[in-house]
């Protein structure tokens, strides 16, 4: 009888509705429903058979600013807005492994519907920063040029800074594929169509697939819809992390993730600010990436970020947050990609803020080593390519330019390559001049 009882005290005894009052772009203007901000609404147009629904993103006296799920066509004044007392969830379980999904939880490969075992609000408060172990656990990437000068622990957070077609999606394949993680979750944001099944067939393969989810907004898509695969990726992530495993989160890209919210800040009355970013974009990005980390259950969410860097402009207004918001970041060099060199990263550039925790003193000496002479090679490259500078002028550029094709050869690696971090520090070494 408890059941019924409580079931009678939570249910919503009258319907709150209201009535389209204007349509621009794709915001609805509507003079009620009584509503609160990110509450899920139904609005039933008079001229079509389905419903679309549309989450409230600004509230104002006597009306409320809308962004709908799906296309807005048929939609006209005076049709009617229904809340439906719901906030945004996410269905979260096994059942959704290896399979490719929606940012709703629907399947996108063909399948049945997966069966989730429960739900998860997509917007969820960060962690306690005093409940987070610290980071000292290594996780292997299988990439030689992380591993070796890069390492990341168990928990960190990365960003993959490029331009386009530069090997972002690729690296990210072969960290799906290659890197020591219980689960895999990607989210591809923004993506072209075409992109996403070439990244799920020829990058991740079926061996990363059978361990990943992977949440996809396309392009096409409405910015609350793009922005929502961010944040359902995510309490994806959370889900298995709760339960004490290794999770691996990829996202490709926050920049999209930030226009999308952009829409929406513009959309809602916000002002713009930098690049036409608005305010809320600032601060979206690091309660975003905040979610991720070590708990106190043993689980971890180490997450990778792409930034897709508008004219190769490392110090656009979305890479500078994320840069000082993350735990480090892997900058891919578009010079590096057309010599033919991949993955393309530039380390000297890079940078992991965990380095010095996660590698032993004599690996730090090698890391120093192998950095330093790269360092100056490419202080001095411009005079040894004009051919002005004279072997025997400075021993540590001598030294540099014997050793710097050894060392580039170690960090290059094909798409299918991987290799165990122990490998990787010998192979340094050995292109030093130490002993194996």
């Amino acid at each position: 009888m408890q059941a019924y009882l409580d079931a009678v005290a939570t249910v919503e005894l009258t319907r709150r509705t209201g009535k389209v009052i204007a349509l621009a772009g794709h915001s609805i203007e509507a003079s009620g429903p009584d509503t609160t901000l990110g509450e899920i609404c139904e609005i039933n147009p008079g001229r079509m058979p389905a419903r679309l629904l549309a989450e409230v993103v600004a509230v104002k006296p006597g009306r409320v600013i809308l962004m709908p799920y799906g296309d807005l066509r048929g939609v006209g004044c005076g049709d009617e807005v229904a809340a439906s007392g719901e906030l945004p969830q996410m269905p979260v379980g096994d059942a959704l492994l290896g399979r490719v999904v929606d940012a709703f939880g629907g399947p996108l490969d063909g399948k049945p519907d997966p069966k989730a075992g429960a739900y998860r609000p997509v917007h969820a408060a960060p962690l306690n920063p005093l409940t987070r172990p610290r980071i000292k656990d290594l996780l292997e990437t299988g990439v030689r040029a992380i591993d070796g000068l890069l390492p990341m622990g168990r928990g960190q957070r990365m960003g993959i800074f490029a331009g386009s077609g530069v090997g972002k999606s690729t690296l990210l394949g072969m960290l799906a594929r290659d890197v020591k993680a219980d689960v895999n979750v990607i989210a591809l944001i923004g993506e072209r169509g075409r992109e996403v099944r070439e990244f799920i067939e020829k990058h991740l393969g079926d061996a990363g697939l059978a361990r990943s989810v992977v949440v996809v907004a396309t392009s096409d898509q409405p910015a609350l819809v793009r922005t929502r695969a961010a944040y359902a990726a995510t309490a994806m992530a959370e889900h298995f992390r709760d339960q004490g495993r290794q999770v691996l989160l990829m996202m490709d890209s926050v920049t999209r993730f930030a226009m999308a919210r952009r829409e929406i800040g513009l959309t809602a009355g916000e002002p713009p600010t930098a690049r036409g970013y608005t305010p809320s974009v600032f601060a979206e990005i690091p309660a975003l990436c905040e979610r991720c980390g070590t708990t106190d259950g043993g689980g971890s969410i180490t997450a990778l970020y792409t930034v897709l860097v508008e004219g190769d402009d490392f110090n656009e207004p979305i890479a500078d947050i994320l840069r000082a918001t993350l735990d480090g970041h892997i900058m891919l060099s578009r010079e590096f990609a057309h010599e033919g060199h991949f993955p393309a990263i530039d380390v000297l550039q890079s940078v992991s803020r965990l380095a010095t925790d996660l590698a032993s003193g004599e690996e730090q000496k090698t890391m120093a080593t192998v950095v330093e002479l790269l360092a100056v090679y490419e202080r001095n490259r411009q005079m040894v390519d004009m051919g002005a500078y004279r072997v025997g002028s400075n021993p540590q550029v001598d030294r540099a330019i014997q050793l710097y094709p050894a060392i580039r050869t170690v960090l290059r690696q094909s798409i299918l390559e991987s290799t165990p971090r122990q490998e990787t520090m010998r192979r340094l070494r050995n292109a030093l001049g130490a002993k194996a």
